[in-house]
């Protein structure tokens, strides 16, 4: 009973990680195919039953099946198989790009926030020198704060200063803002930079110090990884399911015992009591005992 619930649970783990490897597959090469997806949907699913069908059969009749059908059924799974992580690895890829994708677009929003404040900034930087070279074109009109010609002066300055001034506020609110957009960029790109934290310490073990010029090949790594033990896992547990299946229901020949080792051989034994000797001849396991007289040779 416990040998039957082991080969379900195989079975049924088989197939769950064999859906789930051609839906990531299906997926991938929907996204390399994008002029045909329904097609590609549906040549997928075909051929993902056809490889599992495919590698159950060819197991269970292997000594039946001629050579040639036996090559090209194991010829198509490993292809098939291939195929599937190939899909998988464009899937899982593409995951992986358009996050990077994401994060580019915002470093180039952070760029232009930074251009724009730099601008603004430059507007302020021109308006309080011509704020301080009107007060030095002031302070030498005159040496009296009350005189006439200094009053005159500051009149005539009054509204290109507060056109200064306007100009100074306005920009100093536009940085403001523009400081808090740029805040909610960053924050985003820290958000993404939390979710491929392990990746980071995985190039930081493979590349040590120099993992930051690394993160995606360590990325292709852990895919290439993940392929190789998807499909094929899935594949292998199907076979041992129905091995297993096999055993439970008594379809495997029944094992041929080899020959003993004495077969054929006459086996010859003695003993001595009161000067008679009994012999003893046994061959393929009859036993045939008769008296001799003891003659002293043995």
């Amino acid at each position: 009973m416990k040998n039957h619930k082991l080969s379900l649970l195989t079975f049924v783990t088989s197939l769950a990680i064999a859906a789930v490897a051609a839906w990531y597959s299906i997926i991938g090469l929907t996204a390399i195919f994008a002029a045909a997806v329904i097609p590609i949907i549906i040549m997928g699913i075909v051929l993902e039953i056809g490889k599992l069908v495919a590698a159950a059969w060819v197991y269970t009749h292997w000594k039946e099946t001629g050579i040639l059908l036996r090559t090209y059924l194991v010829s198509a799974v490993a292809i098939l198989m291939l195929i599937t992580s190939m899909g998988i690895y464009g899937f899982l890829s593409k995951s992986h790009i358009d996050a990077g994708i994401d994060t580019g677009e915002i470093s180039v929003k952070i760029e232009r926030v930074d251009n724009r404040i730099k601008s603004e900034q430059r507007q302020i930087d021109r308006a309080e020198k011509n704020i301080l070279e009107m007060d030095t074109t002031l302070d030498k009109t005159s040496y009296g704060f009350f005189d006439d010609s200094r009053l005159d002066e500051r009149k005539r300055q009054s509204v290109e200063r507060e056109q200064l001034n306007n100009i100074i506020t306005k920009s100093e609110n536009s940085i403001d803002d523009l400081l808090d957009k740029k805040s909610e960029y960053e924050l985003e790109v820290k958000n993404f930079e939390v979710e491929v934290g392990p990746i980071k310490y995985i190039a930081a073990l493979i590349y040590g110090d120099e993992a930051k010029n690394y993160l995606d090949n360590t990325v292709r790594y852990v895919i290439l990884l993940l392929i190789f033990v998807f499909d094929p896992l899935a594949v292998l547990l199907l076979i041992s399911a129905n091995m297993s299946y096999r055993k439970e229901l008594g379809l495997y020949p029944p094992e041929e015992k080899g020959l003993p080792v004495n077969v054929g051989k006459t086996i010859r034994s003695a003993t001595t009591h009161k000067g008679v000797k009994k012999v003893t001849k046994e061959r393929d396991g009859v036993k045939i005992h008769f008296f001799e007289e003891d003659d002293g040779k043995g």
